[in-house]
């Protein structure tokens, strides 16, 4: 089944879903470490440009998931969820999602506006043109404190999510959690 029903999350939703966090986690990860090699300057150059790869990479990846989003029906919450619990899921959730475009885009704009000019090389198989905007290191500084708040807020945001669902499977036992590994038996 491709697509959600009205029980169920579909395969698209699911792959996206899983794909998105497993890289979202991992180039937070690489962002730690391209710092770490500060001393290794062909290394570092190396990393950033694989943690630019990836970003571009999710950005699109977001954009596709949320365009499957809108266009797709969202699985009703599970019976005896209190309303104000379903409220915060689904906006916790729209957060995520903004949020997977607001960090690579964030991302971008460092690129965008440093005086240094460096080309992001999408895995050494296409140059991604910088959004026009004006270079200084003062903006690139900006861009880049806020490219780190968004994707430290995101991945805390992701935690408590990851934790809400973990709640729900271990305490409640309902299926929460399976929903999203395609699992569509009731306990």
């Amino acid at each position: 089944m491709l697509r959600n029903t009205r029980t169920s999350y579909g395969t698209v939703a699911i792959v996206l879903h899983w794909t998105i966090a497993l890289l979202f986690f991992a180039q937070i990860a690489l962002g730690f470490f391209t710092q770490a090699v500060a001393d290794r300057p062909r290394l570092q150059f190396d990393l950033y440009q694989w943690h630019k790869s990836f970003g571009f990479l999710i950005l699109a990846l977001a954009l596709v998931r949320l365009t499957w989003s809108l266009s797709s029906v969202r699985p009703l919450p599970l019976p005896g969820v209190p309303r104000w619990e379903t409220t915060a899921a689904r906006t916790v959730h729209r957060l995520i999602l903004a949020l997977t475009i607001a960090v690579p885009m964030a991302g971008w704009m460092i690129a965008s506006t440093s005086p240094l000019m460096i080309p992001s090389f999408i895995f050494d198989l296409v140059v991604v043109p910088d959004l026009p905007f004006t270079r200084s290191d003062a903006i690139e500084a900006c861009w880049s404190r806020t490219h780190a708040l968004l994707a430290y807020g995101s991945g805390l945001l992701a935690l408590a999510h990851a934790g809400a669902a973990i709640h729900h499977h271990l305490l409640r036992k309902d299926t929460t959690l399976a929903r999203m590994f395609g699992a569509h038996t009731v306990r």
